[in-house]
């Protein structure tokens, strides 16, 4: 019983040291990388990264309306109601708002 109870007692005190350990090696890594994604450079390479992204979704999204599948799919929404077309958007937005929330909660530990 003596072994058992040396035993835990070890795990115990393992699993604190080790999770402060582990704790602070994160707030280490959190702010290096918080560092790297305020660099200047990294932004400009993300601005120029996102510039590039719209420009390939409009181009896309022109291609595909002047195709035949786009004709295609032009009519068929006009026919469906208005409704069940913003109801997805109402939910991406809720996500992306409970997200939001999610990130600034964490960024206070």
């Amino acid at each position: 019983m003596r072994g058992k109870l040396l035993f835990i007692g070890g795990l115990a005190a393992g699993f604190v040291l080790g999770a402060r350990a582990g704790r602070e090696k994160y707030e280490e890594l959190r702010v290096q990388a918080r560092k790297v994604l305020d660099h200047p450079t990294v932004q400009e390479a993300a601005g120029v990264a996102q510039a590039q992204a719209n420009r390939l979704y409009s181009e896309g999204k022109d291609k595909l309306a002047h195709s035949k599948i786009g004709e295609k799919l032009s009519t068929t929404n006009t026919t469906t109601s208005t409704s069940s077309t913003t109801t997805p958007t109402s939910s991406i937005t809720a996500t992306d708002d409970t997200f939001a929330g999610s990130r600034s909660s964490n960024s206070t530990f």
